[in-house]
């Protein structure tokens, strides 16, 4: 089904699509459900293909719902997953810090990045797990943040577990595409900034649609 065009309801100034992506087992239901209820579960249940959670938080005086896809790590269900990187507007790429493999596969995941979502989508990287003590960490700060730098992308260690950094890492994201976003409608329309208005929500929901997806 559709998602519903951004910014189409008076309830909310942009609707943002973000998608979590990453190996199996590296905790992006925890991350998801952490952000989205409040709450962790130490039971591991595998994503059998896409869920998704929605929020709205208040951003520079703006209400931007989230919509957050939770896509399954295996690789049986990446034929599933990758149909939901055209429409995403920023993805998070998540490692777990005690796995190196799920680390060095950040690669891969980049390039389907490259492959199926927009040029221009908003990109950032997530060691997850960092609650963990420091005996079983296999992947260091330093080396996240170096290949975070390499891509050009904001990095973040944090705790599903603990709620450490989540809420920042789903904020900065949401706040650098709002940005993306608001730069895109003005350079579209140098003379009125549109946003919420019920007799005009149609045409801006439209525009931003475009702006999001015209990188592809």
């Amino acid at each position: 089904m559709a998602a519903p065009p951004p910014r189409a309801r008076a309830d909310y100034d942009y609707l943002i699509k973000l998608l979590l992506i990453g190996d199996s087992g590296v905790g992006k239901s925890c991350l998801l459900l952490r952000f989205s209820d409040g709450s962790f579960t130490t039971s591991f249940i595998t994503t059998i293909g896409i869920d998704f959670k929605i929020r709205t938080i208040e951003l520079d005086g703006k209400r931007i719902k989230l919509q957050i896809w939770d896509t399954a790590g295996q690789e049986r269900f990446r034929t599933i997953t990758t149909a939901y990187y055209r429409g995403a507007m920023g993805i998070l790429l998540v490692y777990d810090v005690t796995d190196e493999s799920s680390f060095n596969n950040i690669r891969n995941w980049i390039r389907n990045i490259e492959q199926h979502a927009s040029d221009n989508v908003n990109k950032i990287l997530v060691g997850n797990k960092a609650d963990m003590d420091e005996s079983k960490r296999a992947v260091p700060t330093s080396k996240g943040q170096a290949l975070a730098d390499e891509y050009g992308i904001k990095f973040f260690e944090t705790s599903a577990k603990t709620n450490f950094n989540v809420e920042e890492v789903f904020f900065s994201i949401g706040r650098d595409i709002k940005q993306r976003l608001a730069e895109t409608d003005s350079k579209a329309e140098p003379q009125t900034i549109k946003i919420n208005q019920p007799d005009q929500t149609a045409t801006g929901g439209q525009a931003l649609q475009k702006s999001s997806c015209c990188g592809s």
